[in-house]
């Protein structure tokens, strides 16, 4: 199979299966997409979505969180990962956006990464959810599942994986190409125990016909 097959394939199913795939973090406008993305490095949305409605209540809005210092954003976020780091730059954040971009997410993926918490992945859902843009994402859930589908090859970092995956996925598609391969790794193909009996996919998986071939084989 080669990897236009794979591809063109894999992209078929989850178009036809999932077309309106989005993320799951709850938000109401790009504030608060911006502030569930940081807070979600490393963490779960469930517990993204469990800590964002009392921080929104105490800071419904960019400008009054840009008053707020680390300290006081601390107790909000607690319960999720690495909070000390967050609530630092949750704070910086949103002082830059009020003191450079008068309180609005700018959409250049460029002048995001600028922002305290934003890294490349964070830009790219920010500019492909909000903004329309067709950028891909990959977080470490992205690189894992396409590695192990077969979609990227020898990938050491997460840019090269998205680099692969830009090149070899249609543009009107990208947007949402990491929305279906993180949706398929969280429930599908999970990282310890996937669920190939419940996949879609497995005639276009590598991982699948690699398994498969050696159980044929024993």
């Amino acid at each position: 199979m080669t990897i236009r097959e794979r591809y063109r394939g894999v992209m078929s199913y989850f178009q036809e299966a999932n077309p309106y795939a989005d993320t799951e973090l709850v938000y109401q406008d790009p504030y608060q997409l911006i502030v569930a993305v940081i807070l979600s490095a490393q963490c779960t949305d469930k517990r993204v979505n469990l800590i964002t409605p009392a921080l929104f209540v105490k800071y419904p809005t960019v400008f009054d969180m840009a008053l707020a210092g680390p300290e006081e954003i601390y107790p909000f976020i607690k319960s999720c990962t690495y909070p000390n780091n967050k609530s630092k730059n949750l704070s910086g954040m949103a002082k830059m956006l009020v003191s450079d971009y008068n309180g609005k997410v700018p959409d250049d993926p460029a002048l995001l990464e600028k922002l305290p918490g934003v890294g490349r992945k964070t830009a790219n859902v920010i500019a492909s959810v909000i903004y329309k843009l067709p950028r891909i994402a990959v977080d470490t859930h992205v690189f894992r599942v396409a590695a192990r589908i077969g979609l990227t090859r020898n990938a050491k970092t997460p840019l090269q994986a998205e680099m692969q995956l830009v090149k070899n996925i249609k543009e009107n598609q990208r947007r949402q190409a990491h929305h279906w391969l993180i949706l398929h790794g969280r429930y599908v193909c999970k990282a310890r125990k996937p669920q190939c009996d419940k996949c879609g996919i497995t005639a276009y998986c590598k991982f699948y016909n690699m398994n498969k071939n050696k159980q044929h084989v024993d």
